[in-house]
């Protein structure tokens, strides 16, 4: 093959890593397995003609933030994110729900007493601005980019969010925010470094907010397929690499892949020890996803609710504990955590006039073949009555559904391996270049290195500049 760089696998991170490396001169091309280029940006009408939606991600406040979609700009390509009037909200029984705005003014006054906790808590990765959100992107460089702010972050977001959430707030609404965003990890909430997964996560819809792709989150996949061909690179799709050996004969090879397809393709070059600490990664809970087609926009409870992008749904930090600690140990929640998007509440054109999609899922054990459709639609009716009767259709996923859509995605695993803090400095091996294997021009840019899962395109960033450093 006449190219520089070939990736496998056109999810985020590889269609990043192809234009770094297009953008720096080289030949590239991409090999997608599926139909269409993306891996988790991909939107598709799952349920009715004219309802669209995202078979992953929806919510992007990484790509906003993150320093490789800053620097590549992608607004050239005419790509747009539309911002909801309140980036999230959890609703509570018997009480006012917990709203966090753009605004960190308004959301401490919304939480009364417990406003100058978040404030201290949350509002100070806000304020680390851009340089602290890069040095979190981008953790093993040395030096490391402002490190004060780094340390002050680690000090309280290495601990467990369940510990961090008591100690900081007096009351339900704070804590049961804290662990809504904290069980964005997929870890219990009695982790390690759980704490810093919430902080970053509700930073950030201070500091960029919590976004939507305008159109869908395959607009952000199609922005970079059209970069990368203006330089001159190719996407070629319904091309499943089974091998890379005959690849690494003539080019660079970057693989967009976890750990476990890693192992299959490359099987023949790896050397064993290496190929035997790949095989011990680890994969962590599933999660099973709803779609529905909607006669009309959610009627929460609390109306506030309305203007919310995502909605966390559990009640109160106690029942969101309970929820991830069960997942994390292969069983499920009666009551889980249900994390509830409704992309209509910034973006119009996700459905037909008048109608509205909304996506939500929860966090199940790794492969697990368990329908949770009817305790998620009760966990939203508990906080939106109605909600059933507006539903005109519904699409569900179970883990191996989504495997089968995105191989990338182990037993239902979203993030692309556990998040615990062993993998979060192992990710995917214990290594200074985690993103080069040991073979020579073979590489790594899943969400399976750092700094792992969301789209950020940062494990695709760091990978290319490997590539460029060693050429």
């Amino acid at each position: 093959m006449d190219v520089d760089t070939v990736v496998v696998g056109s999810g985020p991170n590889g269609l990043v890593a192809a234009v770094r490396l297009a953008e720096a001169g080289q030949r590239v091309v991409v090999l997608e397995a599926a139909d269409r280029a993306g891996g988790g940006l991909r939107t598709e009408e799952l349920t009715l003609p004219g309802f669209r939606h995202d078979v992953c991600s929806t919510v992007h406040p990484l790509a906003l933030a993150s320093p490789a979609f800053r620097a590549l700009d992608l607004s050239r390509e005419g790509l747009k994110f539309a911002h909801p009037a309140a980036a999230f909200g959890h609703p509570v029984d018997g009480r006012t729900s917990g709203v966090v705005y753009r605004d960190l003014d308004r959301t401490a006054g919304e939480l009364g007493r417990d406003g100058g906790g978040w404030r201290r808590v949350v509002g100070g990765v806000s304020r680390g601005g851009e340089r602290l959100v890069d040095g979190l992107l981008s953790p093993l460089d040395f030096p490391p980019k402002a490190p004060l702010a780094l340390a002050a972050y680690g000090s309280v977001g290495a601990w467990p969010a369940r510990w961090v959430g008591q100690v900081a707030f007096r009351e339900e609404p704070a804590r049961a925010l804290m662990a809504g965003l904290a069980a964005h990890s997929m870890l219990s909430l009695s982790s390690l470094t759980t704490a810093g997964f919430g902080m970053l996560l509700g930073g950030l819809a201070h500091s960029v907010g919590w976004p939507v792709a305008v159109g869908g989150s395959q607009a952000i996949a199609d922005a970079l397929v059209a970069r990368l061909r203006s330089l001159g690179g190719e996407v070629v799709t319904g091309h499943r690499v089974t091998s890379v050996t005959d690849l690494l004969k003539a080019s660079n090879v970057v693989l967009d892949l976890t750990p476990r397809q890693v192992t299959d393709v490359a099987r023949e070059v790896l050397p064993t020890g290496y190929r035997k600490r790949l095989e011990a990664f680890r994969y962590g809970p599933g999660v099973f996803k709803v779609d529905w087609a909607l006669d009309g926009p959610v009627p929460w409870g609390d109306e506030r609710l309305c203007a919310a992008g995502t909605v966390h749904v559990c009640g109160t930090a106690d029942e969101v504990a309970l929820s991830e600690k069960l997942a994390a140990a292969g069983e499920h929640a009666e009551r889980p955590y249900v994390l509830f998007v409704q992309a209509n509440t910034a973006d119009s054109s996700r459905a037909p006039e008048g109608k509205h999609t909304g996506w939500a899922y929860c966090h199940v054990p790794n492969g697990s073949r368990v329908d949770m459709t009817d305790r998620i639609e009760a966990q939203i009716e508990r906080f939106a009555p109605g909600f059933q009767d507006r539903i005109l259709a519904r699409h569900t996923m179970d883990t191996a559904a989504l495997e089968a859509h995105n191989a990338n995605e182990v037993g239902g695993d979203i993030a692309g391996g556990a998040s615990d803090w062993r993998q979060f400095i192992a990710r995917p091996v214990l290594s200074r270049s985690p993103w080069a294997t040991p073979v020579p021009g073979l590489y790594m840019c899943s969400s399976s290195t750092p700094p792992g899962g969301g789209v950020h395109g940062m494990g695709g960033w760091h990978a290319a500049g490997q590539v460029l450093a060693r050429a």
